[in-house]
């Protein structure tokens, strides 16, 4: 018999979060390995959790799209025994695209739930100036030649330009408005000293300059203007909506994230920074990507009995300008709704793919922090290839928790 009573559901609990400073691609980690950046993850995460015995970590599970070279071989495994861990721990990876570090939380977060594991470390690492999405991939031509995708499907850009079609409310002027915003809660945050405490120093060398110590994300630009985006090429379509400005670049990172039953946090003397409430996927058609958050958050709301407006925090992806905006239209929600991205989103801080929704939950867990009048947030990412993922999550700061009220 497993950990838990037979038929017993035990609440897992977000004990911790951390990442890499997101480099540009072909920047600051130009010359490090993709495992290296998740290794130096793992360790910070025991390096802040002490009581957390290295052998009561049941398993590790990494996410990385393109896996291959230094950030394939079974990643999770390779990255476990690099990291330090025992050789009894095991590790798995796992590929859902940009979700696959929700996927690997709700994943090992449900074997916790169930009994399997007491403790898991769940993360993602992207070297995407070193492995390009879709390195070495062989795209049966069944896709094109039977229509079963539109060929659009397979150009991250061209999707969300497809999504400006359906949504002409959402134009070009909004999305760089969107942009500009983000660049500037980014800013703002770092000057306040919100971002940084969740930051691994990255060991990264140079074969021309010698080593250096990235403390910082690389892609954050906080001179951006709004005529400055105006000025921008549409790469993706000509007279287009879609810019390096309004969309997430190309970058380099590594996330990870301790999870335990939130009686095991408690015998350790972990701390337990969320609860998970439920979480959603769906698919939706890959020619429009950019829409998925929108099924996977009603269908995580409806799988746990919780409206929208019960969410009082949203971390949302920001692959793209034009996908949060058509979430936020949806929903009903403002485009500069302070619940929304508090710290800014992907479109300053970077998207490292797989790596990118433990940073969203990550951040998410700080603002419960500063934010105990909410109960609940959600963080929300589209796909590629056309799918959503939602997780949500219970802020244990909030009075009906403290005063051990309905758990929700």
């Amino acid at each position: 018999m497993f950990g838990s009573a037979r038929g017993q559901v035990r609440d897992v609990v977000f004990v911790d979060g951390v990442r890499t400073p997101f480099g540009k691609a072909k920047g600051v980690y130009a010359e490090t390995r993709a495992d290296d950046l998740i290794v130096r993850v793992i360790r910070e995460l025991l390096r802040r959790n002490p009581s957390l015995p290295a052998a009561r970590v049941d398993e590790v599970a990494i996410a990385a799209t393109t896996q291959i070279g230094d950030q394939g071989l079974t990643i999770g495994r390779t990255a476990a025994i690099l990291a330090g861990l025992p050789e009894s721990v095991p590790g798995y990876s796992v590929d859902r695209m940009c979700a696959g570090a929700v996927t690997a939380v709700t994943t090992t977060a449900s074997s916790i739930a169930v009994g399997a594991y007491d403790v898991a470390i769940a993360g993602g690492v992207e070297h995407m100036g070193r492995h390009p999405m879709g390195e070495g991939a062989d795209i049966n031509p069944r896709f094109i030649a039977e229509r079963l995708v539109d060929p659009s499907a397979l150009i991250m850009g061209s999707t969300a330009e497809n999504l400006h079609d359906r949504f002409p409310a959402i134009t070009r002027a909004r999305a760089d408005a969107y942009a500009l915003a983000s660049q500037e809660k980014v800013a703002k945050a770092y000057a306040n000293g919100q971002i940084q405490p969740d930051l691994v120093p990255m060991a990264a060398r140079h074969a021309d300059t010698g080593w250096d110590l990235v403390t910082t994300d690389e892609p954050p630009r906080p001179s951006t203007t709004l005529e400055g985006l105006a000025g921008l090429r549409t790469p993706f379509r000509p007279h287009g909506r879609v810019t390096a400005g309004n969309a997430a670049g190309i970058n380099d990172g590594a996330t990870g994230c301790v999870l335990a039953a939130a009686e095991v946090a408690a015998e350790l003397g972990l701390p337990a920074k969320m609860r998970l409430v439920g979480y959603g996927f769906t698919g939706v058609g890959p020619d429009v990507m950019g829409i998925g958050p929108i099924p996977s958050t009603e269908r995580a709301l409806a799988r746990t009995g919780l409206s929208i407006d019960d969410i009082g925090l949203f971390e949302l992806n920001e692959a793209f300008a034009v996908q949060v905006l058509a979430f936020l239209d949806h929903f009903g929600i403002a485009d500069e709704d302070p619940r929304v991205n508090p710290y800014g989103g992907a479109i300053a801080l970077g998207h490292p793919l797989a790596s990118s929704g433990v940073r969203l939950m990550t951040q998410l867990a700080r603002h419960f922090v500063e934010h105990p009048e909410v109960r609940y947030g959600l963080t929300a990412m589209c796909v590629g290839l056309g799918m959503g993922a939602t997780t949500i999550w219970e802020n244990p700061h909030h009075p009906a928790v403290t005063s051990g009220g309905d758990a929700g």
